[in-house]
């Protein structure tokens, strides 16, 4: 699955946090650069100003829940 969002650098706390809750692997990226979006490290290192794709294989209705608040109209 794949999501387009728009993220704040103080709300990256909350998204590696809610990520690290999922049992599948959660990659964030924009352009060719991709992070593990359970790095806070690396999803610090992205462009904010960018639309942001959130991609994985699997599902948590939590996780889906909470990637609604940053969804970006395609």
């Amino acid at each position: 699955m794949q999501h387009r969002i728009k993220l704040r650098p103080d709300e990256v706390r909350d998204f590696v946090s809610a990520a690290s809750k999922c049992i599948y692997d959660v990659d964030i990226s924009y352009n060719s650069y991709i992070v593990d979006a359970k790095s806070i490290v690396g999803v610090l290192g992205l462009n904010f100003n960018q639309v942001l794709t959130v991609a994985y294989n699997g599902y948590d209705a939590e996780f889906e829940k909470y990637l609604k608040k940053f969804a970006v109209a395609c």
